[in-house]
């Protein structure tokens, strides 16, 4: 049977990507509650302006397909209203999920009705898909800010106009504005399926606060007057799949450095990012000193919870090591020749023993760039 050439096979991801591209949510142009993860990518998009980079978006689709699966578990077997949009001339977006409590839902016809009731008052819930690399930071600090807003632009838009009346909801837009109760925020770790919860009441501050920061992205004269939220390509994931990655931090004047020297604009940007740089390696140094006082304190106390950590304890396993003794037999026993690599360690200590020189030859790498940082005294 002759195999066909892996890379004449169609990828799923390419299928995966087109399917994405075509999702209504893709081509939805109006400012979403979920763009509002950074004013000025905000500002891009209520300005109307193309995206300019196209990203790998796997961990957003494989998010995208856990919902759609929990999502479509929580409408059969619960009743809980899923996917329902929300808008009104501002902003858009769609609610993962909608918990109704037992008197709105009595309003509805009985087949709307949800198995399982909110209690409390009406909730509104978001899920989030995580990796592993962030699930502590999740479980340690909840949601960002910038999921907050999203969350609570949800709420508001349900509280102030109700669901939005279209194909699919229109029985559900006859409620007009609801008057919300909790915020649920759903975490999922999407390499190990763990679960985490965070459940509180509707603040109408942070609400407003949200409206607010949308309300200033409309008023900016252009996209670059906008805020940028994050530290840019290369530094955070935000921006590396950012549609707008380019417009918004263009290119490095030299090839192949950090797009972030368009930053450093006189002299004045240099004192400032110097005095930037001592102050992160103080932190930095004061940040490893205490950890190491702390982790040799720690170190024969007992796994448990204390306060509002916990602690375990790793490794202790026993190591291996390639038996290079036992594969030189097990290779002249099968008759396989052993092979006789040179040993430049060796062959090094040797000549310098000998009292030789080690000659050595140039090569086309260079070495590291280093900062050096010292005090400056006139």
């Amino acid at each position: 049977m002759t195999a066909q050439p892996v890379e004449s096979i169609p990828s799923l991801w390419t299928a995966a990507h087109d399917v994405d591209a075509r999702r209504p949510r893709s081509l939805q142009r109006q400012l979403g509650a979920s763009d509002t993860v950074c004013e000025r990518r905000a500002a891009y998009i209520v300005a109307g302006t193309a995206p300019t980079n196209d990203s790998d978006k796997r961990a957003a689709i494989l998010g995208t397909y856990i919902h759609e699966g929990l999502l479509g578990a929580a409408r059969s077997e619960y009743g809980w209203l899923v996917e329902r949009a929300v808008a009104d001339d501002t902003i858009k977006g769609h609610i993962d999920v909608v918990q109704l409590d037992e008197a709105t839902a009595a309003c509805l016809p009985v087949r709307h009705r949800p198995k399982v009731a909110a209690v409390g008052g009406v909730t509104v819930e978001d899920i989030k898909t995580k990796s592993t690399f962030l699930w502590d930071k999740v479980r340690r600090y909840g949601p960002s800010e910038a999921e907050l807003r999203q969350v609570y632009l949800y709420a508001d838009l349900l509280r102030t106009a109700g669901f939005e009346d279209v194909r699919g909801q229109r029985y559900l837009a006859k409620f007009g504005p609801l008057e919300v109760a909790r915020i649920r925020f759903r975490f999922v770790n999407r390499d190990n399926g763990e679960e985490h919860i965070e459940e509180f009441d509707f603040d109408p501050t942070e609400a407003t606060r949200a409206r607010w920061w949308v309300q200033r992205v409309r008023e900016l004269r252009t996209p670059e007057e906008g805020r940028r939220d994050f530290d840019g390509p290369g530094l955070d994931a935000i921006c590396d799949h950012c549609p707008f990655m380019t417009a918004c931090w263009g290119l490095p004047e030299q090839p192949g450095t950090p797009v972030q020297t368009i930053l450093i604009r006189n002299d004045a940007d240099r004192t400032q990012t110097l005095a930037d740089y001592v102050h992160g390696h103080t932190l930095e140094t004061e940040g490893k000193r205490i950890k190491k006082l702390a982790r040799a304190k720690i170190d024969t106390s007992p796994a448990g919870a204390y306060g509002a950590n916990e602690l375990a304890w790793g490794g202790g396993n026993p190591t291996w090591a390639i038996d290079v003794e036992a594969m030189v037999d097990l290779l002249e026993d099968a008759g396989i020749p052993v092979p006789m690599v040179p040993d430049e360690g060796r062959m090094v200590a040797t000549l310098k023993e000998a009292g030789l020189a080690v000659p050595e030859k140039r090569t086309a790498k260079t070495t590291p760039r280093t900062i050096i940082v010292r005090p400056f005294k006139a």
